[in-house]
């Protein structure tokens, strides 16, 4: 009677596109001894995964996995299964296996230690080599040739017959960096259900002044809220930092808000965000400083002298108020502790730092193996999710990539 297990490590198995999921379904494969042939239509892999670490490479989290797992929203139930067979101390073990450490920031965020990406890419390459993985470069998947992968590279088309194969081709954003989404089509024209790409944790456009933008496009705004209420009267209020841009405004305080506005926006065209500008003060401690007499002053000095409303904060109120109601303390009270700002469409999905949309979950099974196509699985971000940054992005794709790893070891075993 033939061994199963010679039969699995006699499989070859395709392992398409170089992020942080399909290398870590190379890994899980190649640890249990498969033939595993990896390619990618870049030069080199990681590109995007390199250009997140350049400020400081978050890598996952360190809260609790269930508040952890909420930051998935509506696609919680689809990648709680694949956190808790990695979770996010189990990815920080395994990077420590690879000789890198971390610390946990003031944020909770989690870094590695001297904070760079590249480090851990190319100890993670080193051990993917030394485990038999062969890398194909330059080499882009254009579709099937009957049964046999198709791909384009510079010396010509060619084509691989694998046994099983794992997408991970990443979702719309950073296309210069290999995640242009050019794969839809290709799945599509294969009956797989694919949720149009649209533009996650991103920046979005508004009006502003010309005299505004030259002066002020740029610019940060520290030390603010933000509160926005959704279509389903649910009012979420974030706190922290984010930018005025030429176009409108972009930032982290922002990207943790821009599922809801992005959905707000495609369905009525439109969505207004409320601005905090002194988030640590009351309503009616701000309203007690604008009302108190202010003499001789000007207006601007005094609310500066109260209140430290000053450069951008005072532009934005002189910007965005009618100088009738610039004039009211009631109004402007008002308006410092909420100040609308009506925003009309997202930025362009290439300016996003990641993508919604993709491949749907309904029609995977619980292995990430798409029920149309035996033996083709899908992780990472061409997977119908999002999440905020902070490091959820990232550790969803390790996980996934694992779990699509598993997947087809299971899947070869049980076709034998």
């Amino acid at each position: 009677m033939t061994n199963p297990s010679n039969i699995i490590k006699s499989s070859k198995v395709a392992i398409i596109g170089g992020g942080p999921a399909g290398l870590m379904a190379a890994e899980t494969l190649s640890l249990a001894g498969i033939n595993v042939v990896l390619y990618d239509a870049m030069p080199t892999v990681g590109r995007k995964f390199l250009m997140a670490g350049k400020g400081g490479m978050n890598i996952t989290h360190s809260e609790a996995l269930t508040p952890f797992i909420s930051r998935y929203g509506t696609r919680q139930t689809q990648i709680a299964p694949l956190l808790n067979a990695m979770s996010p101390q189990a990815l920080r073990e395994w990077i420590h296996g690879l000789g890198i450490e971390t610390f946990v920031g003031s944020s909770g965020r989690v870094f590695p230690t001297d904070m760079k990406a590249a480090p851990l890419l190319r100890a993670w390459l080193h051990r993917l080599r030394e485990t038999g993985v062969n890398f194909h470069m330059r080499h882009r998947w254009i579709g099937w040739d009957n049964q046999k992968l198709k791909f384009n590279t510079p010396s010509g088309e060619c084509t691989y017959e694998a046994d099983a194969v794992v997408f991970a081709l990443g979702g719309g954003s950073w296309a210069r960096l290999g995640s242009d989404g050019a794969w839809v089509n290709l799945l599509s024209d294969h009956g797989v259900s694919v949720s149009p790409l649209k533009p996650a944790n991103c920046g979005f456009n508004m009006h502003w002044s010309e005299h505004f933008t030259s002066r002020f496009a740029g610019s940060p705004l520290k030390t603010v809220a933000i509160s926005m209420t959704d279509e389903h009267a649910q009012t979420q209020r974030k706190q922290g930092e984010c930018m005025v841009t030429a176009s409108g405004i972009e930032g982290g305080l922002i990207y943790a808000l821009s599922a809801n506005i992005r959905d707000t926006i495609d369905s009525y065209g439109e969505a207004t965000i409320h601005l905090d500008l002194l988030p640590d003060r009351s309503l009616e401690q701000v309203l007690a400083d604008v009302t108190h007499p202010r003499g001789s002053r000007s207006l601007s000095s005094h609310l500066q002298s109260r209140l430290s409303i000053k450069g951008i904060k005072a532009a934005l109120l002189r910007e965005l108020m009618s100088a009738q109601d610039y004039t009211n303390p009631i109004k402007l009270g008002n308006a410092i502790k909420s100040l609308p700002l009506k925003l009309t469409s997202t930025r362009p999905i290439d300016e996003a730092i990641s993508s919604a949309g993709g491949v749907n979950f309904e029609c995977l099974n619980e292995q990430l193996m798409i029920k149309a196509l035996p033996g083709v699985f899908c992780a990472g971000e061409m997977l119908d999710w999002e999440a905020p940054t902070g490091g959820y992005l990232l550790t969803a794709c390790f996980a996934s990539g694992r779990s699509a790893g598993l997947g087809v070891i299971d899947w070869l075993k049980a076709k034998h």
